[in-house]
């Protein structure tokens, strides 16, 4: 069997949800398939490290596609020629991309549809590609995979597919994502929030992570309870917009927001356990990673009431109206201040966060990429 996978976001400390995906489903499939034969395929020379065993091969193909224009080309021209070259079984489109009108098989893994419901947060040209051919390569698509229930019911309904279509596949936390102690917080306290209990954000400083009610939230709740603590964001400022900036600018506690930007895994296992709470309340969000990332490791979980979110966390988490700031500022008093309820979600936090693991991830998608070959 012959297996190709698009691994174009496979980037050495550079990866966000899809590429993060893509590496635990992965590794994992690869290694308990050692008969397979899988070939990566990126769009530049890759990092050693995705290359899991020695059942994988790697081709490059270009141009490097980073723009709407040069993703028409990759997937268009170069992909197609080469999966007519090399004759898989099946081609993965792990971040929902694949050829149009091939004779080899797909799986496309739609992650979310974002951009159909707030398009206004993508530049014009990604929005226009998006909304143009997503709704093409749902169709195209032989089967598809997506990483939550909220996501699959949204794909069946905004692009009218069969429901039989699409297997719902959920993504997973890294091994490394568990609770430390009580002196490994304080140490990483003195190291990232002056020795102050933080609430944590992680993820890609975009518009619809909702910063700016996040912002505003804890503006309200040091004003309200003049408590010492910090909020750490950690993630690169990719859609740093002047909203974003003009709120920032516009709080009364932004010396006490700190920016990490991006932080190497070994810290941000680290600085997740350290967290007195996380603080992700996007407006819409098709799993959510670092949901279950903060489970994992014992952080209670602050996020939004909306899309797949209290399907990750069901009730072991603090459920917010996103677009409240008195609401979500209501929940960071709630867990700063009661202790016995912030207990509670603990307990229920690490329970629930073993429903997922990238093994599971790995068995559902395998199970998925089976399905589709033998349709």
């Amino acid at each position: 069997m012959k297996i190709a996978v698009d691994t174009r976001l496979l980037l050495k400390d550079q990866m966000d949800g899809l590429a993060l995906f893509t590496e635990g489903a992965f590794k994992h499939i690869v290694t308990s398939n050692p008969s397979v034969e899988f070939i990566f395929i990126f769009d530049r020379e890759p990092h050693t490290n995705f290359i899991f065993r020695d059942n994988v091969t790697a081709k490059v193909i270009g141009p490097q596609a980073r723009h709407p224009f040069l993703y028409m080309a990759w997937y268009g021209f170069s992909l197609k020629r080469l999966l007519k070259k090399i004759k898989p079984d099946i081609f993965v489109g792990t971040n929902g991309m694949i050829p149009l009108n091939t004779k080899t098989k797909t799986l496309s893994v739609i992650h979310d549809l974002n951009f159909e419901h707030h398009p206004e947060h993508l530049p014009r040209f990604l929005r226009k590609y998006y909304r143009n051919y997503f709704p093409k390569f749902a169709k195209n698509a032989d089967r598809i995979a997506s990483v939550s229930e909220f996501s699959k019911k949204d794909i069946v309904e905004t692009y009218k597919i069969n429901s039989s279509k699409i297997d719902v596949v959920y993504n997973g936390p890294n091994e490394q994502f568990k609770p430390i102690s009580a002196e490994e917080k304080t140490t990483l306290q003195i190291q990232y929030s002056e020795g102050k209990p933080f609430f944590l954000f992680v993820g890609t400083l975009h518009p619809r992570k909702n910063l700016v009610n996040l912002f505003k939230a804890f503006d309200k709740f040091k004003s309200q309870t003049k408590l010492d603590f910090k909020l750490i964001i950690v993630g690169r400022k990719m859609w740093w917009t002047k909203e974003i900036e003009n709120t920032f600018q516009s709080l009364k506690f932004k010396k006490d927001i700190i920016f990490t930007g991006r932080l190497p895994e070994q810290e941000l296992y680290k600085i997740t356990a350290a967290a007195h709470a996380l603080t992700y309340v996007p407006i819409f969000e098709g799993f959510g990673i670092p949901l279950v990332e903060a489970m994992s490791c014992g952080t209670p979980v602050i996020t939004s009431n909306i899309t797949s979110m209290p399907e990750v966390v069901e009730d072991a988490g603090f459920l917010v109206d996103p677009f409240s700031v008195n609401d979500i500022a209501k929940a960071m008093i709630t867990i700063s201040s009661d202790d016995h309820f912030r207990k509670e979600l603990i307990a229920k936090s690490l329970i629930q966060a073993r429903k997922f693991s990238w093994q599971k991830t790995g068995d559902r998608l395998w199970a998925s990429i089976l399905k589709t070959i033998e349709e």
